[in-house]
This record gives structure tokens, C-alpha cells and sequence, in this order.
């Protein structure tokens, strides 16, 4: 959530900054200008109620000097409990402009830094690196590789849950589970975090916090008859196992890795990746959170990603990374750079993590605070990461490491994970 101090102090420059976003700033009923809208409203009934607090306090003491005199007060009586009654009715009206107020600004997203690239879409991402060779002999796609080794079955998939979703067999479904195991213990043991295992549901006020409510509730799969949602990402539990805390300036940074399974509705991408696991309704990730103060965010989100470069890395895989422009970011983020790995058989570079700092915009909206030099609370700055999704390294690793006679072979990182097999196939 955006700051309101900020958001009035410096009105012009954030509107600026959500213009580089391509943000609606001039309809009057965007989340911006309804923020305006209410933000007006608020300062008028607070002159308001100002101003009856003062009439209040010039009865009461006309009052008091009448009964010491012994005059009669009645009349002034009257308009005192006039005056009450126009304060009480003018705190209602303030209480609902407050909400209202709220709810606007929870659905405005975070303004991108200074420096990252103005753009519409992601036409205008700037390339900042490759690593790898990339692949470019002709290399089936990995359905049809899954398939003829019997280790993804989608029609088995579609059957139990309906179109994406698969059921992986056999060596399949323990090259998922070496994945993770080894994007895990490489985060753990060589880049140093604290794993943690958390829920896969939540309820409405965890969602919120990381930005994923209201903006996108579309996407989110609801339980019925309860106000709790399966997440779509680890980001949203571990960011939130510090929600309304104030921690000490000496417990940051903390960083958490976690395996979680995830879902996804997927509204509105309809005909996009229907064949395959690139755009699953339930896939597995690795993720990496940071809080950290805000001083250190863009620091910090350097070496998040390269803890989810050096994932691809030990796999062998290439990819390249780049730096998203404002017209691609995502609702809560300020700056993200997003990694590709290499599909030989789209002979293209395609998503398989974002790292993002959010700088102060999660801690706000969860309540996450720290203690500053001078003792005073202030909001924390979070970041997260894919290290990585998991599904799509499989699929990449199927792609790369297919030979001409159908087999795949299995990068030497992950083979002490599947007992010691060097191929499937």
C-alpha cells in the first residue's frame, strides 16, 4: 500500500510515477481518483468537525457562566445538544470516508524507482544478460518428450481436474521431487536461508497484505463457505509470518526459502500455453523471501537473484535475465527483473522466475515494521523470488537435455536425487 503521508505531501510525483505505469489517473473512479476524491473529503469534514468542537467548547463555557450567574441556559442547552448531535452524524460520514479512503488505496499499485525503463508492455524489458549456449538444433516440444517416455500423462490429468493439470510417473514425478529437494538444499546450505514449511490455504487478511486482494481476486481459487484461499505463491504465507510485528533493527535481514505447491485460476489467458506445464492450474515452487530494510532492498535484490541464477546454473541450463519496464511490472512491486530459460523447441527464452523488491509497499499493507536508529517503528521492505518453478525447470530440462534417441539426460547436480540416474529413457 502506497504511503498517505507521501500520497498528500508528494501528490504530483507519485502521480507522475504511476503515469509511467500507464496507470488511469484522471477518471474519477480509478483507485486513484477515488483516493483523490476522498482524500478531499476527508480534510473538508475534518474542518468540519473541527469547527463544531470549537462551537462545542464556546457553549459549554457560555453554559457555565450563565448557571454561575444564575441565568437561564436553556436555549444554550438546546443548541449544545444540536451541536452533538451534528458532530456524532459528521463522524459517521468521516468513519466512512476513512474506509473508503482505505479500500482505494489498497487497490493503487506500488510506483515503479527512478531508472527502471518507461515502457507499455513487455516489449520495452531490456536485456541485462545471458548465460549458456543456447540450444539450436531442431528439439521436439516437451509434451511430446513427457509422453513418449511415459513420464507425463495429461490425459490422466485432465480427467481428475479437468484441462491443466498434469499427473507426472514414475521418473517423472522424482525428477519433481529431486528438483525441489535440490533448489532447497542449495539455498539452504550454500546461499543461507531459513526454510520454512507453511500453509497452502489463507485467509482474506493474508492475501491483502501481499498485494494479491482485492486486485486480484479473479485469480484465486476461493474456498466455498469459507473466507480462505488456496495461495498462489509461497510469497504470501512467509511474507506474512511476520504480519503486524515490529521487529528489531538487529533481526534483519531475514530470508526464508520455502517449497510450496501453488494455484492459479489463470482467468483471462485463455489459448495462451494450453498445451504443455508452462501455465499450470497447480504447479510446485521454490521461493525466496527477504525483509530487510528499506535502505538495503535494491541491495538485497541483486543477490536474491542471483540465488535463483545460480539454480539454472548448477542445472546447466541457459537463460538470460531482464529487467522489466513500468508497464510490466507487477501490482505490488517497484522493481523486478525477471530470469528465462532457454526451449530449444520454441527456440525462445520464456519465464521461469521474478525477482521483485517491493520495497516499504508489503510491510504497509501487512503491518510488518522495524525499529529505525532512533527507536521509531517504520515499514519494512520486502522481496521475493522464484528459485525456481519447479514445473517449468522440469519442462526446460527436458527440452535441454533431450537426445536423438528419445532419452533425456540428467544434470550431474540432480543425479545423487534420482539415485544415481544419469538419463530417463
Amino acid at each position: 500500500m502506497i504511503d498517505r503521508k507521501e500520497f498528500r505531501k508528494s501528490f504530483d510525483d507519485m502521480q507522475a510515477l504511476l503515469l509511467r505505469r500507464g496507470i488511469d489517473v484522471i477518471d474519477i473512479n480509478s483507485p486513484w481518483g477515488k483516493a483523490r476524491t476522498l482524500d478531499a473529503r476527508q480534510r473538508e469534514l475534518k474542518t468540519e468537525l473541527e469547527a463544531l468542537q470549537a462551537e462545542r467548547n464556546r457553549v459549554s463555557k457560555l453554559i457555565g457562566q450563565k448557571k454561575a450567574q444564575g441565568e437561564d441556559a436553556a436555549a444554550d442547552l438546546a443548541a449544545m445538544q444540536d451541536v452533538a448531535a451534528r458532530t456524532k452524524a459528521l463522524d459517521a460520514l468521516a468513519k466512512e470516508a476513512e474506509e473508503a479512503f482505505s479500500d482505494a488505496l489498497l487497490e493503487i499499485p506500488n510506483p515503479p524507482l527512478d531508472g527502471v525503463p518507461v515502457g507499455a508492455d513487455e516489449t520495452s524489458n531490456v536485456e541485462l544478460r545471458q548465460w549458456g549456449e543456447p540450444r539450436s538444433d531442431a528439439v521436439p516440444p516437451h509434451w511430446e518428450i513427457g509422453t513418449d517416455l511415459g513420464i507425463l500423462d495429461f490425459e490422466a490429468g485432465a480427467t481428475l481436474a479437468g484441462s491443466r493439470f498434469t499427473v507426472l510417473r514414475g521418473a517423472g514425478a522424482r525428477l519433481e521431487r529431486a528438483l525441489m529437494q535440490f533448489m532447497l538444499d542449495l539455498h539452504i546450505d550454500s546461499h543461507g536461508y531459513e526454510e520454512v514449511w507453511v500453509p497452502a490455504i489463507v485467509n482474506r487478511k493474508t492475501m491483502t497484505g501481499t498485494g494479491q486482494l482485492p486486485k486480484f481476486a479473479d485469480d484465486l481459487y476461493k474456498l466455498e463457505d469459507e473466507d480462505a484461499f488456496l495461495i498462489p505463491t509461497a510469497e504470501v504465507p512467509v511474507t506474512n509470518l511476520y504480519q503486524d510485528m515490529i521487529l528489531e533493527s538487529d533481526a534483519l535481514p531475514i530470508r526464508h526459502c520455502a517449497y510450496t505447491p501453488c494455484f492459479r485460476r489463470e482467468a483471462g489467458s485463455a489459448g495462451q500455453d494450453m498445451r504443455g506445464m508452462i501455465r499450470q492450474h497447480q504447479f510446485d515452487k521454490v521461493e525466496l523471501v527477504h525483509l530487510t530494510r528499506p535502505d538495503q532492498a535494491l541491495n538485497d535484490l541483486e543477490l536474491l537473484t542471483t540465488h535463483a541464477e545460480a539454480v539454472l546454473q548448477a542445472l546447466g541450463l541457459p537463460y538470460r535475465v531482464i529487467e522489466l519496464c513500468t508497464g510490466d511490472l507487477g501490482f505490488s512491486a517497484q522493481k523486478t527483473y525477471d530470469i528465462e530459460v532457454w526451449l530449444p523447441s520454441q527456440k525462445t527464452y520464456r519465464e521461469i522466475s521474478s525477482c521483485s523488491s517491493f520495497g516499504q509497499f508489503q510491510g504497509r499493507r501487512a503491518g510488518i515494521r522495524w525499529r529505525d536508529e532512533q527507536g521509531k517503528p517504520q515499514p519494512v521492505a520486502t522481496l521475493n523470488g522464484s528459485a525456481l518453478a519447479i514445473g517449468r525447470c522440469l519442462v526446460a530440462l527436458l527440452e535441454n537435455g533431450w537426445q536423438p534417441d528419445g532419452s533425456v539426460l540428467i544434470p550431474e547436480a540432480l543425479q545423487p536425487y534420482m539415485g544415481g540416474m544419469q538419463r530417463v529413457g
